[in-house]
């Protein structure tokens, strides 16, 4: 059964709250790129679930929520809620923006727009 990209990408979202990166698999294809701004590009998805399992391993709490979401055909553009803690820090509300181009069902190109240096301050507790 097929889903459609809304539904689909808001479900990948919320597998981040599992901090389990095989559970990322599933959504993403196999020649996958990812581009987090500020950070090199990814390509294929054994590397961004690799990107993903160190990200989980450095916070001690994941909480990804979705604030808007809009799609136009193989397009989705979402604003998100990045929550992210370091252990036994605070958790950071970082704001994201996202852009998910989907091929074959699944996510072939992901772009995450965000603030590092804000990230950082949130981070920090300041």
């Amino acid at each position: 059964m097929s889903v459609d990209h809304d539904t689909f990408v808001r479900e990948f979202v919320t597998a981040f709250n599992t901090k389990d990166a095989d559970r990322l698999a599933p959504y993403l294809h196999p020649e996958v790129v990812f581009h987090s701004y500020g950070d090199d590009e990814v390509h294929g998805r054994d590397a961004v679930l690799q990107v993903w399992k160190n990200v989980f391993g450095a916070f001690e709490r994941v909480e990804f929520d979705t604030v808007h979401q809009a799609v136009n055909g193989d397009v989705v553009i979402a604003e998100q809620v990045h929550g992210l803690a370091l252990p036994g820090g605070p958790l950071a509300p970082v704001m994201n923006m996202a852009v998910y181009e989907m091929r074959d069902g699944l996510i072939a190109a992901w772009r995450d727009y965000s603030n590092p240096e804000y990230g950082r301050r949130l981070l920090s507790g300041k």
